[in-house]
């Protein structure tokens, strides 16, 4: 099975296995946003074990 190539450029896997992505809920609508929202939303961060499985079961099959 193919790597999706969307899926390449949104997440990567971490040497210990865990998926990496992008924070969610930054594209427009910040004016309601808080403060803190936008701080902690601007890295990355760690997807819980089951969405990351997923993942990588999916669209990444083998890694990166």
């Amino acid at each position: 099975m193919k790597t999706k190539s969307a899926a390449k450029k949104r997440f990567k896997i971490t040497a210990t296995g865990k998926v990496v992505a992008a924070a969610a809920g930054k594209r427009h609508g910040m004016i309601k946003r808080t403060n803190k929202f936008i701080r902690d939303a601007r890295g990355t961060m760690v997807l819980a074990d089951a969405d990351g499985k997923k993942v990588v079961k999916n669209y990444l099959p083998n890694g990166l």
